[in-house]
């Protein structure tokens, strides 16, 4: 497994925001995490990135066990999305693509030429690099952050709640194209939605939580056809429309 918790929990005051779980997560499949507000859902990813400290519990990645002294290695072989971009204002979109490989040394002939790649694979034109974020469209700032966090050709990529504060339209061609970088990546990826149409779009496998607990996964016809707590059915029920008609 590329990334796997065991006994992962974290509270914050008092107030638990990650019951203890265990879950793996394969090696070229798109796992997603869903669930409604407060779930737990970023907490777990920021767990898993080491941006939090578990209280107790273990993080393996590629089969070690992850820890403070490991963590800054670690967060160069993740890319990481988070939500609405997080792109530096003073910065072009060509230099913030390009922040951590600069800072690592890598040569500009290479950077470049990573650039020019990525580019492509995000399906932003190359005449927007040198605009700065609020010169940017809120697509086109997702695809430069895409970009930012795929730079170093990460095994694993995190992404929380990508799309959430884009308008329909630009969400609807956003999925479309990530889903098609997904599949050419063939990396382990986990993204965060409270969305179950996004969910059914992306996941090869669900997660859905409630409150800091799993309640239940496995691939969507699983969770529609047999949830494990009354909870699965209220919460897509609640998204009125059936998720399957997202997924074709």
């Amino acid at each position: 497994m590329a990334l796997a918790i065991e006994g992962l929990s974290k509270s914050f005051g008092g107030r638990l925001a990650l019951a203890p779980s265990s879950l793996d997560f394969a090696t070229g499949r798109t796992t997603v995490l869903l669930g409604p507000s407060g779930c737990g859902k970023t907490t777990l990813l920021k767990l898993m990135l080491g941006l939090v400290t578990a209280d107790r519990g273990t993080v393996r990645f590629q089969g070690e066990p992850v820890n403070a002294a490991r963590a800054d290695a670690l967060r160069q072989r993740i890319g990481y999305v988070i939500q609405e971009g997080g792109l530096f204002p003073h910065l072009s979109a060509r230099d913030n693509v390009a922040l951590m490989a600069r800072y690592l040394g890598r040569e500009g002939a290479w950077i470049e030429r990573r650039m020019a790649e990525l580019a492509d694979l995000a399906q932003l034109p190359a005449n927007l690099l040198p605009r700065f974020p609020a010169q940017l469209s809120g697509g086109q700032r997702q695809r430069v952050a895409l970009m930012r966090a795929l730079m170093l050709d990460p095994e694993v990529l995190l992404l929380d709640e990508p799309l959430g504060a884009l308008d329909p339209m630009t969400r609807h061609r956003l999925q479309i194209d990530l889903k098609a970088v997904f599949a050419g990546l063939a990396r382990t990826v986990v993204l965060v939605t409270h969305d179950l149409h996004e969910a059914a779009w992306f996941a090869d496998e669900i997660v859905l939580m409630r409150e800091g607990r799993v309640v239940q996964r496995g691939p969507l016809d699983e969770l529609l056809e047999r949830p494990s707590d009354p909870f699965v059915t209220e919460f897509i029920r609640g998204q009125r429309a059936d998720p399957r008609l997202a997924a074709a």
